[in-house]
């Protein structure tokens, strides 16, 4: 039975102690004795399971979003090295917008 983490993470410790019980894997041998955290990187590691969370953005053209960024952010460069920092608010406020444009489609 494939299992992910999300599954596995919100198991009780003696669901995951069962499951480690079937599986012969060094990462899992003294399974009894672990903890919740250390059981479950263990199974993790047995299982070839990523164990953490992937965050996608959805719903935007992340790339040409960073690309914009690297863009601003060049832009920034260029007017701190002047002696005139002006416009340099508006490159900082686009670049923060960006910035959490990007955050709030994450998923």
């Amino acid at each position: 039975m494939s299992h992910t983490y999300e599954e596995l993470k919100h198991k009780t410790v003696a669901d995951l102690r069962e499951i480690a019980k079937g599986i012969e894997h060094e990462a899992v041998e003294g399974a009894t004795q672990m903890n919740k955290d250390h059981l479950l990187k263990a199974l993790c590691t047995a299982l070839g399971i990523d164990a953490h969370v992937h965050h996608h953005a959805v719903g935007i053209d992340k790339a040409a979003i960073k690309a914009r960024i690297r863009e601003l952010k060049k832009k920034r460069d260029e007017i701190l090295t002047s002696p005139q920092r002006q416009g340099l608010p508006d490159v900082l406020r686009n670049i923060h917008a960006l910035k959490r444009r990007i955050r709030r489609a994450t998923v």
